[in-house]
């Protein structure tokens, strides 16, 4: 089993929505993004294994893009605690796909 805790971590702090099996969304914030999964902040518990799915948009300053870039993922809850009031929750990301999003003329 690889330890995806030591692949090089992003710390971006980015809203986003997680839409667990039962379609409930849950909103939240990243505290750091790697290529294998995702550390958010959010007000709930997610009990280990839970299924999600999120999209972040990665702005584009952030890509060294024009525009922002959409990628939306599929994974599953590894680990959750508290951190300082709120749930830390850690997901393994599965599954992601980066969507295309058009310039806006200006």
């Amino acid at each position: 089993m690889i330890d995806l805790r030591s692949a090089v971590r992003f710390p971006l702090r980015l809203p986003i929505t997680i839409r667990t099996g039962d379609s409930r969304e849950h909103f939240a914030e990243t505290a750091d993004i790697s290529a294998g999964g995702v550390l958010f902040h959010m007000s709930t518990e997610l009990p280990v294994g839970t299924v999600i799915r999120f999209r972040i948009v990665l702005p584009a300053v952030v890509v060294g893009a024009d525009t922002d870039v959409l990628v939306n993922c599929t994974g599953r809850v590894v680990r959750c605690g508290e951190d300082h009031g709120k749930r830390a929750v850690a997901a393994v990301i599965d599954e992601y796909n980066f969507e295309r999003v058009m310039a806006h003329a200006g």
